[in-house]
């Protein structure tokens, strides 16, 4: 696969330590104890397993109460990522490296795929990362209540403070290494791309969350079957419009974008802006009001409840561990040249999924009955929620 290592590539491999000609092949398997530290087995770790836990529950709750949802967001998250990333990987072979120069490289890791391109815990964290948010999300019956587009709005806003906890600590630690110089890069926010922290933290799985909801959450919700082969090409569909959303939804930083790197950031922040003025008022609202009032029936995912947390103290140990390193940094690198996140923003992000756990965590109705939506539930509204298994 040396045909494919383009120049930029490889510098970013050699700089993580590895050799781009010699990454494997379609499938490598490493010694986790030989990573570049031990927080790459740790992270792996964290997320494969929330992501094969979150499969297992979705099959489950498929079977026992007859809702995909969470399988088909599961897939659908997937999907996404199969559409986004592989061009990324390979501009060349897919015909775009004369507008798409390579944007990262991720380090090695346990598992990886593509000659070193696609560590196994990067195709994980998609659908768990869109699991904990759409699942906190639906907890507080948001998309019952407000509609679509408001939930899905909270996802991304949710998904975002979960994400950026993870994507301000990554380049310090060496999970991966962005090309600064890189125009679709541009511009930086310390150690993270502007776009990295508005598209991919929060636009696409507000695209996602939007699309599962309206192909089939808002029918499992009325309890409409869908059977299999329905499902799959709703899957399918949820993956490419969710994609296209992610082209749409930044257009206006992409357009205006163009007058120069400063307009561009200005109109990524403000669109980061809009969805925070949105989502904080509607979650806040919603959490009060299921204070107040305790429904009949609560929708409750046990794993998401438990597992959001245990992710938080993980990051948060791994962050522990960085910040000796981070506050010594000099000009916004380390001792050994790793560029570091921003630790408020990342503090003001751990704040907002604290939250948004503690807010799962202290509904009324927490232990209510565990089943499934009564016909007249089902009408009037998805925020007189089931219980999961």
């Amino acid at each position: 696969m040396a045909d494919h290592c383009a120049t930029t590539f490889d510098q970013l491999a050699h700089s993580l330590g590895f050799s781009c000609d010699t990454a494997g092949g379609l499938v490598e398997v490493r010694n986790p104890f030989a990573l570049e530290n031990w927080t790459l087995p740790v992270l792996e770790t964290t997320v494969i397993l929330g992501s094969v836990l979150a499969l297992v529950l979705a099959v489950v709750r498929l079977r026992r109460h007859g809702d995909p949802t969470n399988l088909v967001l599961w897939f659908g998250a997937t999907a996404y990522l199969f559409v986004i990333e592989p061009p990324l990987y390979f501009p060349a072979a897919f015909g775009i490296s004369g507008h798409v120069d390579t944007m990262f490289a991720h380090n090695v890791f346990t598992v990886d795929f593509l000659w070193g391109r696609l560590p196994l815990y990067i195709v994980a964290i998609y659908p768990f990362m869109a699991t904990l948010a759409y699942e906190i999300v639906r907890m507080l019956g948001i998309f019952g209540r407000y509609g679509a587009l408001a939930g899905a709005t909270c996802v991304g806003f949710v998904h975002h403070a979960f994400y950026e906890i993870f994507d301000h600590l990554g380049p310090q630690l060496r999970w991966w290494e962005w090309t600064t110089s890189n125009p679709l890069n541009q511009p930086m926010f310390d150690s993270v791309p502007l776009p990295s922290v508005v598209v991919f933290a929060a636009l696409w799985p507000m695209s996602l969350a939007y699309c599962v909801y309206r192909f089939v959450g808002r029918r499992a919700d009325r309890g409409i079957h869908m059977p299999g082969f329905e499902l799959t090409w709703r899957t399918v569909v949820i993956g490419l419009l969710a994609s296209l959303g992610t082209f749409i939804l930044p257009l206006p930083a992409t357009v205006l974008g163009m007058a120069g790197t400063t307009v561009r950031g200005v109109v990524y922040a403000l669109e980061l802006v809009a969805v925070t003025v949105v989502a904080i008022p509607i979650l806040y609202r919603q959490w009060t009001r299921l204070r107040r009032e305790a429904p009949e029936s609560v929708y409750t995912n046990k794993f998401v409840q438990v597992y959001s947390a245990a992710y938080l103290v993980v990051f948060a140990i791994l962050w522990a561990a960085a910040l000796p390193d981070f506050l010594d940094a000099t000009n916004g690198l380390t001792r050994n040249g790793d560029p570091v996140g921003n630790l408020w923003y990342t503090l003001a992000c751990f704040a907002v999924a604290i939250a948004c756990v503690a807010a799962v965590w202290t509904r009324r109705g927490n232990s209510g009955h565990r089943g499934g939506l009564t016909p007249g539930e089902r009408e009037n509204g998805a925020d007189q929620a089931i219980s999961t298994a």
